[in-house]
């Protein structure tokens, strides 16, 4: 089994409010996991209106796959329109 880890942080810089940043990341969990199979936490800055980071897993039984799905995930992410990819890092965990 493969795991792959992509941690975003994205900048809301338009943000008056952790209303308006909930609703921002809300809705990019929603579209995340409906378009690419994977699953979306906020996992820090949870306090932070302008700042979101995002933990996002994929579950493959390929490296190659699990890191390209990844890759169109971050892609996508430098196209929001409501927000601005301003970090990431990804890892690839396997199990043998």
């Amino acid at each position: 089994m493969v795991v792959g880890i992509l941690q975003v942080e994205l900048k809301i810089d338009w943000a008056q409010s952790l209303k308006d940043k909930r609703r921002v990341v809300s809705s990019l969990k929603q579209r995340l996991h409906r378009q690419f199979m994977v699953s979306v936490a906020e996992v820090a800055t949870l306090e932070d209106h302008r700042v979101a980071t995002l933990g996002i897993t994929v579950a493959s039984n390929n490296a190659t796959v699990a890191r390209r799905s990844l890759d169109k995930i971050r892609d996508k992410l430098l196209l929001e329109r409501d927000c601005v990819l301003h970090d990431h890092a990804t890892e690839i965990m396997t199990s043998q």
